[in-house]
């Protein structure tokens, strides 16, 4: 559907390039929504308050560490481990960025801003494949403002929700966010760089559950872009 509205010979105007943007993210939205009820719910459960919880939504606007930060805040940890656990986390929005960063380097710093703090695993399976050709701005702001307003919608749900029914973390809810990423990245394995790094981290993630090692997220994910990157840079080198 994109493809083909953005390459047409008349341009879209910036309104209908938005709500094209906004109507390809609603099946990642649909599909987040035990995710959010769980974050929100979550939340509550680990002692902040209903601004608190709404906050860590509009502010840090990340699913997974969100949960990994209020499971933090409930076990007492630090601020510094919290800061650190979301920052390995989320820093495979690093790759992201890089790997978007012909399509928004030639953008005003404005949107190079609201875009880069809009950028999530959602938009980046929406965006992340087009060509610099097919990239609109609009169209990636649809998509990724109306990903936002929906997350920080249900997390709200969810967070009244925790209020009322206790124990919602026990409803099964976190399979959301497995099932979330499966659909996510296994369109996306298109390359060998690309197998690879889905392999390794997924044996990684579960030798270290096995193991009951506690930062087996953190060794997953550092463990699958090394592995994307020197099987990239063999490739390059066998070329």
């Amino acid at each position: 559907m994109s493809t083909i509205s953005l390459s047409s010979t008349t341009a879209p105007s910036r309104s209908k390039l938005f709500l094209q943007g906004a109507i390809a993210m609603l099946p990642l939205s649909i599909a987040v929504i035990p995710w959010g009820l769980l974050a929100g719910s979550y939340a509550v459960e680990s002692g902040l308050t209903i601004i608190e919880s709404q906050a860590l939504s509009a502010i840090l606007f990340a699913g997974s560490a969100q949960l990994v930060a209020t499971g933090m805040i409930k076990a007492g940890a630090s601020l510094t481990t919290m800061l650190l656990a979301t920052f390995f986390i989320t820093s495979r929005h690093f790759l992201y960025s890089v790997s978007m960063r012909s399509k928004i380097s030639p953008l005003p710093l404005r949107w190079r801003l609201a875009l880069g703090y809009l950028l999530t695993d959602e938009l980046f399976a929406i965006c992340g494949q087009q060509s610099d050709k097919q990239f609109n701005r609009w169209y990636a702001l649809g998509a990724g403002l109306s990903f936002y307003l929906f997350w920080n919608l249900v997390t709200l749900i969810g967070i009244f929700a925790g209020s009322y029914i206790p124990s919602m973390n026990e409803l099964g809810l976190e399979f959301a966010v497995a099932a979330t990423f499966i659909a996510i990245v296994i369109p996306n394995v298109k390359s060998y760089p690309v197998l690879a790094a889905v392999v390794v981290s997924l044996i990684l993630a579960v030798v270290c559950s096995y193991l009951g090692i506690e930062s087996g997220l953190m060794i997953a994910s550092v463990g699958g872009m090394f592995a994307g990157y020197i099987t990239e840079s063999l490739k390059g080198a066998n070329s």
